[in-house]
């Protein structure tokens, strides 16, 4: 089978990967790749049926002692969580968090994240040039802002874990992504320390001290890959779904206005930035237990990477009609933005919360919102993973302008 070079892509590919996906999907279900992320090779499943069928497949561990021995990138994550597990470690770790993310708990933080995006959006309107990066005055810090608060970690050092953050996830670089992930557990392992020792009524220490109904509990090693997956995955979708979906309402000049006209739409406008233009490319990394047979391709067993396209899955045809007009009024129900399976995302309520609060109080409160760049003079966040821009420019009408 011929290895198709997306590294070679480079930035083009990064800004806009979606005709590269559809003109893979036009040939088949599963292709073998070269990926940004330090030039490894991996299998690539695109188009909906098939990318949601692999996402729920045993036969793909998420384990990543399960990796084929010659698999050359390591792990970003700090210890072990139920991202990197199968059944029935995952079904464990899960349960041991899940009851912080029901649909109640969720919507008790909505006063909390009005009020820090209101907050943040005084700051924003205050420039006297009306000029602002959205990435740096809402999309990340409204999300870190809560889930820090969630966690108990207000004392959090944001810029240093971010540029962490996005080292690990992003770089293509394997020394950069290792460096940043050891920078990132040693300071994961101070934080926890000090959560330890000074418990307080929040998520951390309740992980830290609780347990379930059985008496089970998280190890050290848990915890602390715990408290990795919570910080990490806890922003960083939700930075890039605003970001992304600010973005796409900017450059879709009919459907900001209908928005803007009927803000009740905001929940069905976010399914469609979810559908459209999701946070994640591809999600963390599989690896094959036996030969899986996808279409008419059998990857072999013995820990290949096989990485699912949930951007492609989202922009087939054959599941959604016209799937690369961007339309607050269709139904996006069943997109994968969020996975599918036992994986599904724990927080895509909060992410859903965060974004509905976040794109409604900005257009209620800017006015004359614009894009105040070309958008394809946007820079990309680089790899498969997550996707977003890595700033997003914008300009408003200054508070007091009359």
């Amino acid at each position: 089978m011929t290895i198709v070079d997306l590294a070679a892509l480079g930035e083009e590919f990064a800004r806009d990967p979606y005709p590269v996906y559809a003109r893979l999907r036009a040939r088949g279900p599963v292709h073998r790749i070269r990926m940004p992320e330090g030039n490894a090779e991996a299998w690539l499943v695109v188009g909906y049926e098939a990318g949601r069928a692999a996402l729920a497949d045993p036969r793909l561990s998420k384990d990543w002692n399960k990796a084929a021995p010659s698999f050359k990138l390591g792990a970003v994550s700090s210890g072990r969580h139920m991202l990197g597990s199968d059944p029935p470690d995952h079904t464990r770790l899960r349960r041991l968090v899940a009851r912080e993310f029901t649909a109640r708990r969720v919507a008790e933080l909505a006063p909390r994240v009005q009020k820090t995006t209101d907050t943040l959006l005084d700051a924003m309107l205050a420039a006297p040039d009306g000029r602002a990066d959205l990435v740096e005055a809402l999309s990340f810090p409204l999300p870190i802002s809560v889930i820090c608060d969630l966690l108990g970690v207000p004392d959090l050092d944001r810029r240093s874990f971010r540029a962490w953050s996005n080292d690990a996830l992003s770089s293509t670089d394997p020394d950069a992504r290792a460096a940043a992930a050891a920078a990132m557990a040693r300071y994961l392992v101070e934080l926890v320390a000090e959560k330890r020792q000074h418990p307080g009524d929040d998520l951390m220490s309740a992980l830290i001290h609780g347990s379930d109904e059985d008496g089970d509990t998280l190890s050290p090693d848990e915890l602390l890959g715990m408290a990795w997956l919570l910080l990490v995955a806890g922003h960083e979708t939700t930075v890039n779904l605003i970001s992304n979906g600010v973005l796409a309402l900017l450059t879709h000049p009919d459907q900001l206005a209908a928005l803007r006209a009927d803000l009740s739409r905001i929940d069905a406008a976010v399914e469609e930035m979810l559908r459209y233009d999701g946070p994640v490319e591809t999600p963390s990394y599989r690896f094959t237990t036996e030969p899986v047979t996808i279409g008419d391709t059998t990857v072999p067993g013995g820990g290949e990477l096989v990485l699912i396209a949930l951007a492609d899955a989202d922009r087939d045809p054959a599941r959604f009609p016209e799937p690369d007009r961007f339309d607050i009024g269709r139904d996006a129900r069943g997109h994968v933005a969020f996975g599918h399976g036992i994986h599904y995302c724990l927080g895509a309520p909060l992410a859903r919360l965060e974004a509905r609060i976040a794109v409604r109080t900005l257009l209620e409160r800017c006015a004359g919102l614009a894009l105040d760049i070309h958008p394809a003079a946007l820079t990309w966040r680089p790899g498969l993973l997550i996707r977003g821009p890595l700033s997003l420019p914008v300009r408003f009408t200054p508070a007091g302008s009359g």
